[in-house]
């Protein structure tokens, strides 16, 4: 094949001035002028025009060029000429000399024109080749990879936790369950933190990275059914240890996606100041003085009750950056929090809310390592207790200070991205409506 014809992304062609490529790419829009028409492509790289001068190709291509549709899928070639004000933001055209149709396209249905979330995310297969949704995704990319970054430079272990398991680490009135073989109920993870907690004992330092799910009946912006987490755990890492890892985490991910992912911020219209000031140390405030706070603010705010959406969204609103709370009641978290021995009404855990209305990205916390305080809540809880016989063991036998958090990957994104809702921070959002496409 002459090397004019293999083809080429559309990413590689700034590089290419003055060379005959190939390209293979989908059709967003055509304009014609008389015998010279305008092609925009996209091929998931980037985006290039392609001038078609009907002087210059074959008659059976300008022909095909007339009948090019939105997302036909086609192959052109031509010289590669740079134009710093040519559209695409490649800096560079290009001049065909050939053209064929490799797919039509018949009445796509996702045109120009405005539509509705409904009808947008009926048609989530194909909406995803928008701009929009585009720059979205590589966003998410970056958050993933920044992610992955983060801890291998830190020599954390990648620790690969069950989907199905047989003890709960959240609350049981939001589980999947299935029936498993001859051993009773299976649920899909809620977290797989239990298990990032026995990997820590051996590994010192360690993460698990995954879907988990929540079979809560939640309409809210800021939930899905399905879900992906980060979660790592630190042997001897207190719960100020486990908040400055935080701190240090969300700001390399934020920095990352400024660095890198400047043409997709501007193709969002994000505005990044917010998130250029997200640089550690962050604010921290204890459950009670943002309870203190709230009440100050004119919410209806008693001691003792979880922080809702509305909450975590005033409170927010007073910080320039993500803010970290604190030493919450133990009655409204989990019974694997470790009890504050300065105030046995609260564990030692923390939520960092985003700023900007984006809520709990990060929930976090010492766990408690003492096996009968641990025993204690498990029995509180009427948790089964041969389910977590495992967990237990983890006390017994040599037992250590260790904290860890979890991140919400979607919500992590949407408020990097600056986007409304999280279910367009995913390829494919599972809701309480939506099981497809």
């Amino acid at each position: 094949m002459p090397d004019s014809h293999r083809p080429r992304r559309i990413e590689d062609l700034p590089r290419l001035a003055g060379a005959t490529v190939a390209v293979r790419a989908w059709v967003t829009t055509t304009r014609f002028s008389g015998k010279i028409a305008f092609v925009m492509l996209r091929d998931g790289t980037g985006y290039v025009q392609v001038v078609v001068s009907k002087k210059d190709v074959p008659d059976a291509a300008w022909q095909a060029c007339g009948t090019l549709t939105q997302e036909t899928s086609v192959e052109v070639v031509g010289a590669v000429r740079a134009d710093p004000r040519a559209p695409g933001g490649g800096g560079v055209e290009l001049q065909a000399s050939e053209l064929r149709i490799l797919g039509p396209s018949h009445d796509f249905p996702i045109t120009p024109k405005e539509h509705g979330t409904a009808f947008l995310f009926e048609h989530r297969h194909l909406w995803l080749r928008s701009r929009r949704q585009v720059a979205i995704a590589r966003v998410r990319h970056e958050v993933i990879q920044a992610i992955r970054d983060f801890f291998y430079e830190r020599n954390f272990v990648l620790v690969d936790t069950p989907i199905l398991t047989g003890s709960i680490g959240e609350h049981a009135g939001t589980l999947f369950s299935t029936e498993y073989f001859d051993l009773g109920k299976a649920y899909l993870a809620q977290t797989g933190q239990l298990y990032v907690e026995a990997a820590a004992a051996a590994l010192g330092k360690v993460y698990c990275f995954g879907p988990t799910f929540r079979a809560e009946k939640s309409k809210t912006r800021r939930h899905l059914t399905e879900f992906w987490m980060v979660e790592p755990e630190v042997a001897w890492n207190d719960s100020d240890a486990n908040m400055t890892l935080q701190e240090e985490f969300v700001a390399s991910i934020v920095a990352r996606c400024l660095e890198r992912r400047k043409a997709e911020l501007a193709e969002l219209e994000r505005d990044t100041a917010p998130l250029e000031r997200v640089t550690p140390p962050f604010p921290r405030v204890s459950y009670t003085e943002a309870v203190e706070r709230l009440e100050g603010l004119g919410a209806e705010m008693a001691w003792g009750r979880d922080l809702g959406g509305d909450e975590e969204t005033l409170l927010a609103k007073q910080f320039d950056r993500p803010v970290m709370v604190y030493n919450y009641p133990r009655g409204v978290k989990a019974f694997y929090m470790k009890e504050n021995q300065a105030d046995p009404r609260t564990v030692l855990n923390n939520d960092m809310l985003a700023p900007e209305g984006y809520g709990e990205i990060i929930g976090g916390s010492q766990r408690e390592d003492d096996y009968d305080r641990l025993l204690a809540r498990i029995r509180e809880e009427g948790l089964p207790e041969e389910a977590y016989a495992w967990y237990l063991d983890l006390r017994k036998y040599g037992t250590f200070v260790h904290a860890g958090f979890g991140l919400g990957v979607e919500r992590t994104v949407a408020w990097i991205c600056g986007i409304p809702h999280i279910r367009e921070a995913i390829a494919f959002p599972r809701t309480l409506y939506k099981l497809w496409p």
